[in-house]
């Protein structure tokens, strides 16, 4: 194991080029963005502490049924408008430092970025186009006339994105693009990020639970998420 400040390294060959991985997938909240938007929409309807509470220990791995937690926090939400789902993305949500700086270093060595998020299209669509990544999978909000009813939609894939969807989804891309999970780099904070992030040759924590921390091969505790550049050379 290797440690530079706010940096851990274990198990990750030394010596590994950027451009040696053909697929980077990124997890959203939390990890390319700074915030939990489900979080922040409980905001509007005035539960954000009791939806942050489930957020947090589903994120810990304390609650292992990922798709009934967020049933719950969706449920919670029911009532509020999408104007303030619009106001969460302008007003509270950032690119993490050093996301921008990333994906366009992934992008030029030619990787092809995927992002894979337990949130909502709503967030997703505006972060793959923000970015220009080339891929996103995410679930959708139920509305009608206006405001969220407090379920998600199936789509064709399945009910919704949780860890197990988010390794299935690596998988794919990976045999789609006809390489390896070695060839793929994952990055993730929370306990439904583990799955990809345990198939991936290259799996990154980025101020991560502690559990993750530990699982990972390379641990950002510190700084943005471009010190993965630090680990690997151009």
């Amino acid at each position: 194991m290797s440690e530079m400040p706010g940096l851990v390294v274990q198990g990750a060959r030394d010596g590994r080029r950027l451009s040696d991985f053909k697929l980077i997938a990124f997890d959203m909240d939390s990890t390319l963005i700074n915030i939990e938007c489900v979080d922040e929409i409980a905001a509007a309807a005035g539960r954000k502490a009791e939806v942050a509470a489930i957020t947090e220990a589903a994120m810990r791995g304390e609650i292992t049924d990922y798709k009934d937690s967020l049933r719950r926090r969706v449920a919670l939400l029911k009532g509020v408008p999408v104007s303030a789902l619009l106001q969460v993305y302008e007003q509270r949500l950032q690119l993490n430092p050093g996301a921008e700086s990333l994906v366009q270093a992934c992008q030029a060595a030619g990787l092809k970025t995927l992002l894979v998020s337990g949130g909502f299209t709503f967030f997703t669509d505006r972060i793959r186009a923000r970015l220009r990544l080339d891929a996103a999978r995410s679930n959708v909000l139920e509305v009608e006339a206006g405001v969220l009813t407090g379920r998600m939609v199936d789509q064709p894939w399945g009910d919704i994105c949780d860890g197990e969807e988010k390794r299935r989804t690596l998988l794919a891309t990976c045999a789609e693009m006809g390489i390896s999970a070695a060839q793929a780099i994952a990055v993730g904070d929370g306990a439904n990020d583990l799955p990809m992030m345990g198939e991936a040759g290259l799996s990154v924590a980025y101020h991560a639970k502690p559990r993750v921390r530990e699982q990972a091969m390379v641990a950002i505790n510190e700084g943005g998420l471009d010190r993965l550049l630090e680990v690997l050379s151009a």
